[in-house]
């Protein structure tokens, strides 16, 4: 590979750190705490979260130990392909990317929300009603303006996504530790009735929402031929990050829950906001710090995704599975240009969905995440049997038992996604996944007729044999 078609190292301990936990925290914490909790009750919810996160951490080290020893750009490609071949690393990594689309969607449409509670009567302007919620020029208008804005930035270079991350993250961090100290001093734990709400029901609502919300620690292997460290270090963030992220969202349901009571929260329209306010006196202030904070986790959430699903769309495109010209590199930026224009066009319109997307691209790229996570699991195991040689720089003791436990809960969270379930997809939601399938084929074959199955074998194994010599 020519050097004007190499990425720049320059990510180091702070960076990945910040971009990861920054990917997986988002907006979703402000906007649907209130969610959680009513769904499944204070406990159900962290009960919930709590079982989504060991399900994280254990396809987390299967992650860790992979993106040490292959560190190649595009992550699940490369470890899907080593261990299984072509046609399952393009499901697996085309899953990885519409889930990454559909939460650059959902900030897209969250951001309009921040505005709706800071600026009163916001939304002007009436398009027209969808699922019941009025769409209107200024609502959606926000949308697309900051999803240009962030594109923008991911176009200029990975170093400038991370320093506007890590600006972010620090005000981030910020608000979130205001909400737990004040719901600690303010709160008590008489709100946080009814602990569990809906029995098993309620319980797996949430969990099927988790794998969404967790999404980003898989950012790192995407960015891993941009990162300037051991490769060992690579595995140990990547697990460090998941453990922040469950920390995180743990402490925020029960921080919320102390403070909110049932009926505050049926009365909220942004609960973690209120539930900041409430925590310092009624003090709007404060509710509007929070929500600056959750712009921080929109900014982050977005840049980061842009990353990871531009990277995995360029490594498809560099192995001839999808068109070329979203294989290059920007001559100056060295980004993968071409390509993160591509999710702009597919994510900026998001917007003119209204509100109601928020849950639609929850529930739907969900589905796609843990279909990649089960088959990332599966590659684990593949390549311990297949591969025993490959180096590997941060090796999981204990052979393959945590690569089986990973795909039992993988494979049990996707059956909660299916038609009969309580927590099953709507309509709208597998129009969604449906529409990202066909996409998906069509784009294959067009580029396997073009470019052909054995170049596209060649180059992959080109690369695989570069990073490994």
């Amino acid at each position: 590979m020519s050097n004007n078609q190499q990425f720049l190292k320059v990510l180091g301990k702070k960076d990945v750190l910040a971009l990861a936990f920054g990917a997986m925290i988002g907006w979703g914490w402000v906007v649907s705490s209130g969610t959680w909790i009513t769904e499944a009750g204070s406990i159900g919810a962290v009960s919930a979260f709590a079982i989504g996160g060991v399900l994280v951490l254990l396809i987390g080290l299967t992650y860790a130990e992979l993106s040490s020893a292959l560190p190649l750009a595009g992550g699940e490609f490369v470890f899907s392909y080593q261990a299984m071949g072509r046609l399952p690393s393009f499901i697996t990594t085309w899953a990885v990317i519409f889930g990454y689309v559909s939460v650059i969607a959902f900030e897209a449409v969250a951001l309009p929300t921040v505005f709706e509670y800071i600026i009163p009567s916001f939304s002007q302007g009436y398009l027209y009603t969808i699922a019941g919620w009025d769409v209107t020029i200024t609502w959606a208008s926000v949308g697309i303006i900051g999803s240009i804005i962030v594109a923008w930035i991911n176009y200029r270079g990975i170093k400038l996504t991370t320093v506007v991350t890590f600006l972010f993250i620090v005000l981030l961090l910020i608000s979130g530790l205001l909400l737990l100290t004040g719901s600690t001093i303010s709160g008590n734990f008489a709100n946080m009735e009814p602990l569990f709400e809906q029995g098993i029901g309620g319980l797996l609502t949430v969990i099927i929402m988790t794998p969404f919300f967790f999404v980003g620690f898989d950012v790192i292997p995407q960015a891993a031929e941009e990162i300037n460290l051991p490769k060992k270090r690579i595995g140990q963030l990547l697990i460090i990050s998941v453990i922040m992220a469950v920390v995180w969202y743990i402490s925020i349901i029960i921080g919320v829950s102390m403070v909110m009571t049932p009926g505050d929260i049926a009365n909220s329209n942004l609960v973690t906001a209120d539930a900041m306010a409430k925590s310092f006196g009624g003090s709007q202030v404060m509710a509007n710090i929070l929500v600056l904070g959750g712009i921080g986790g929109i900014v982050t959430s977005w840049l980061g995704f842009y990353v990871g699903g531009s990277r995995a769309i360029y490594a498809l495109a560099r192995a001839g599975m999808l068109p070329k010209l979203l294989g290059e590199l920007h001559p100056k930026y060295k980004t993968p240009y071409k390509a993160i224009m591509l999710i702009a066009v597919l994510s900026t319109a998001a917007p003119l969905l209204g509100r109601p997307a928020l849950v639609w691209f929850v529930n739907a790229g969900g589905l796609g995440l843990v279909i990649a996570w089960t088959m990332v699991a599966l590659s684990f195991i593949i390549l311990r049997k297949k591969a025993p040689e490959m180096n590997r720089p941060y090796k999981l003791p204990g052979g393959t038992v945590i690569g089986w436990f990973a795909i039992i809960m993988a494979l049990g969270i996707t059956t909660l996604y299916l038609p009969g379930m309580p927590s099953a997809l709507t309509l709208v939601e597998w129009i969604i996944s449906g529409f990202w399938l066909l996409l998906g084929i069509i784009l294959y074959n067009l580029s396997m007729k073009k470019y052909g199955k054995e170049n596209a074998d060649r180059l992959i194994k080109k690369e695989i044999k570069r990073v490994l010599e």
